[in-house]
């Protein structure tokens, strides 16, 4: 890892800004797009960027906030990487959402969001707190495969369940869909009775497949080389290098997932789902003169 002293935190605007503490990751999933080279890393991705006076960036732009929102993390980075063990940034972070009445929305992959679960219920009873979970694959060996550095599906799938407990709301990934991976009904279906079962808000999909760039294409090939011989002549052949590589399967996977959440009562188009994740009710409205 490397320090630097950065000179704004925030990103976005209206109901969508964010916030991106680490710039790298070592949990290692080898279909990472944030290894794309569109986002100008300019360091080794596993060199995670440590942006050290986050707090104190983070606090002077709430301050002069007039209107509360939603603060999200882990778009890019996972905001519960193992250095967060020890450099407990993204907690003094959170700390500060609450201090100043934010809303926060947590999007990992790791359990280790465990550890602020207490700060996460005080921010839902004042403000709202969404976090948003990544399943991709039902399959513990596959998920060792696929995401190797980070806990495996049937632990996130406990964390979604202690968020239940406290009344926490909970949004999923269920994205990507690898073609000839991990793309099959059985998959899918599993996953879908966890967030039945953990009682998810929302799921989100885009279109039952994987998108590749330059840089997050060169790495998932080089893993599909090691784990699958033979696939990436498979994916060459049936995608070139398209940026969309819909399952072969994604109109029946489509199907299936939206007759489940319709019948489950779960928001399933990311409109839906990212509209309540962005989303900050005024809880404590403005008292008119005629009140006073």
């Amino acid at each position: 890892m490397h320090f630097v002293d950065a000179k704004g935190i925030l990103t976005g605007s209206g109901g969508h800004i964010g916030m991106n503490i680490y710039r790298g990751c070592s949990h290692g999933c080898i279909y990472c797009d944030s290894r794309s080279r569109c986002y100008q890393f300019s360091h080794p991705f596993e060199d995670i960027e440590v942006k050290r006076n986050a707090p104190e960036l983070l606090e002077k732009a709430l301050r002069s906030k007039k209107r509360r929102c939603m603060i999200g993390t882990g778009a890019i980075s996972d905001p519960y990487i193992p250095l967060e063990e020890e450099l407990r940034l993204t907690r003094k972070c959170l700390e500060i959402i609450h201090k100043y009445g934010f809303g926060a929305a947590v999007q990992t992959k790791s359990d280790r969001i465990l550890q602020d679960i207490d700060l996460l219920d005080e921010i839902n009873r004042s403000a709202k707190c969404v976090v948003q979970m990544t399943l991709t694959t039902y399959d513990d060996d596959l998920c060792r495969i696929l995401e190797p550095g980070v806990c495996n599906t049937k632990r996130r799938i406990e964390v979604l369940s202690e968020m239940q407990k406290r009344g926490i709301p909970t949004v999923v990934w269920i994205t990507p869909i690898l073609p000839f991976i991990n793309d099959t009904e059985e998959n899918l279906t599993a996953i879908l009775d966890e967030c039945i079962r953990t009682g998810v808000k929302g799921i989100i999909d885009f279109g039952m497949g994987l998108t590749l760039r330059e840089g997050s294409r060169e790495y998932y090939y080089a893993a599909l080389d090691r784990h699958f011989p033979g696939l990436k002549e498979r994916y060459i052949s049936r995608y070139g290098n398209a940026y969309e590589l819909p399952s072969p399967n994604a109109a029946e996977l489509k199907a299936i997932f939206q007759r489940t959440c319709r019948a489950n009562g779960i928001l399933s188009s990311p409109e839906e789902c990212f509209r309540f994740i962005s989303d900050l009710p005024e809880r404590f409205p403005q008292l008119s003169i005629f009140d006073l």
